[in-house]
């Protein structure tokens, strides 16, 4: 671990990962090569790296997230888990290698839409044929809430800031398609979440 540096720790993201991990692995049973975008504290890393040790997990996310994510990766020393990417996936034009699996967890809302059209066109760019994308998160379906928290919480997101929002799932199936991706799975998950993937033709 970095000297000094005490792991962040978000008490959600420690909930979610088993039931995101038992939605995943079936998926990238296959896979070997994983980008994760937005990698955040570095807890879903360690976690699915340490669980999935046929994969080789790249972390991802802007750069002051990665001292986080090296505390967490220093402390864990999986082989599999790789120091983080400096990727703003919200930027036109980014690329990051090629990857047989995407997954990002709780970023469609905190970007604005025009950030989450750019994340596509560089998911279009990175997949490979075949590959999977995996999303965790909360959605709206035609314009619906699935629940007055998820309401209230995309009051509080627009309050904070008035780019970020719940999603259509609609909308981002849609930018999906346009690259190539067809929708595979729509899971509820715990805490009024979505888990949605989509595999490449």
């Amino acid at each position: 671990m970095i000297p000094g540096m005490e792991k962040p720790f978000y008490p959600a993201t420690a909930r979610n990962q088993q039931p995101i991990l038992e939605r995943l692995a079936p998926l990238l049973a296959d896979c070997r090569r994983v980008l994760e975008i937005g990698s955040g504290s570095g807890q879903h890393a360690v976690y699915f790296g340490r669980h999935l040790p046929h994969l080789t997990w790249q972390t991802s996310d802007l750069p002051p997230q990665h001292d986080g994510i090296r505390a967490w990766l220093d402390e864990a020393r999986l082989p599999n888990v790789l120091p983080p990417l400096a990727l703003d996936a919200g930027q036109p034009g980014w690329d990051a290698g090629r990857f047989d699996a995407v997954f990002t967890a709780n970023t469609c809302h905190i970007m604005a839409w025009e950030e989450v059209e750019r994340m596509f066109d560089g998911i279009g760019r990175v997949l490979e044929p075949g590959g999977w994308l995996c999303i965790y998160g909360p959605f709206k379906y035609a314009g619906v809430f699935t629940t007055p928290s998820n309401a209230e919480f995309d009051a509080s997101l627009r309050a904070r800031a008035a780019h970020m929002g719940l999603r259509d799932m609609e909308a981002v199936d849609a930018l999906a398609r346009r690259q190539g991706l067809a929708l595979h799975a729509d899971y509820p998950m715990p805490a009024n979440n979505q888990f949605l993937a989509w595999r490449r033709a």
